[in-house]
């Protein structure tokens, strides 16, 4: 894996989450859920946080055609959606992904949702097996890929033809092209990223990706075929997920988390969202 770093700084806006992870750029506003701290929040550029719901260990979040937003709810293996008054179970995903805790998605302009999972009990802390991704839409669900090793933050290209999978423990990113009923075909690899674990992922303009390595602790770019262009150290033991929004989606929103795998499963931690400038702005859903 080439690499050809530069280093930019961050600053931090929030430091009151337990467990920050999904982070999505919408209206103004940085979505995320505080996994471990059971709500989902809303965040200004100058970091106040609103409570937007409480919920039990939320994780991915996305918004349907008709602007109602859906979240992960991960110990229960549902998708939920919320009307801005209440949330309801909106998908039960217990019977294609049993015994695992479901993980991030991301949600295409059809308003249909790709779902990972992490191959085994997250919260009895279980070596993860080779697992599953299901699509969901307008309800229905079905298996679009399978044998992804703990599969975490996905993208989709701004034209809607290419998904990307970080595969945590596979140290990649995994490629698909997306078919028009939303089916997944042409599997590939995008990165392969050495020792690095990818959690979360979001995507710029020149179609790179901006990689949260979880363990490393830090979060870099990643050019298709995998070379490093920028890396911004965290002091932070874990390196949760990212997003590229504010003003142009120039500002790279990072959820950095303070504690040991131990301590963040039993919430315990503490974590942040850090900022960084950078210079190729945002693209694509989230």
């Amino acid at each position: 894996m080439r690499e050809i770093l530069k280093t930019i700084s961050c600053h931090t806006i929030v430091d009151s989450l337990v467990f920050g992870e999904a982070p999505r750029w919408r209206d103004g506003f940085l979505w995320a859920s505080d996994m471990f701290g059971g709500r989902i929040v809303r965040v200004d550029e100058a970091g106040r946080v609103e409570t937007v719901l409480e919920t039990e260990t939320p994780s991915g979040l996305g918004w349907l055609p008709d602007g109602r937003l859906v979240f992960v709810s991960m110990k229960a293996c549902e998708l939920k959606v919320f009307d801005g008054v209440r949330a309801k179970t909106y998908a039960d995903l217990s019977a294609l992904c049993p015994n695992k805790s479901l993980n991030d998605m991301v949600v295409d302009a059809k308003g249909g949702a790709y779902v990972g999972n992490t191959g085994c009990n997250l919260f009895e802390a279980l070596d993860p097996q080779p697992t599953n991704l299901v699509y969901v839409h307008r309800e229905q669900l079905r298996t679009v890929a399978d044998d992804l090793i703990f599969p975490n933050g996905m993208i989709i290209t701004p034209g809607g033809e290419t998904l990307i999978v970080a595969e945590t423990f596979a140290h990649r990113l995994t490629a698909f092209d997306i078919e028009s009923d939303g089916s997944l075909s042409g599997r590939r690899v995008f990165a392969d990223l050495g020792e690095r674990t990818p959690d979360g992922i979001c995507l710029d303009e020149q179609g790179a990706v901006w990689v949260s390595s979880s363990e490393t602790g830090e979060f870099v770019r990643v050019l298709e075929g995998g070379e490093v262009t920028h890396k911004i150290d965290s002091d932070a033991s874990f390196a949760a997920a990212c997003a590229l929004g504010g003003a142009g989606r120039k500002r790279l929103f990072m959820m950095a988390t303070l504690a040991t795998p131990a301590e963040i499963l039993s919430g315990r931690s503490r974590a942040r969202i850090d900022v960084a400038q950078v210079e190729i702005p945002g693209a694509g859903p989230p």
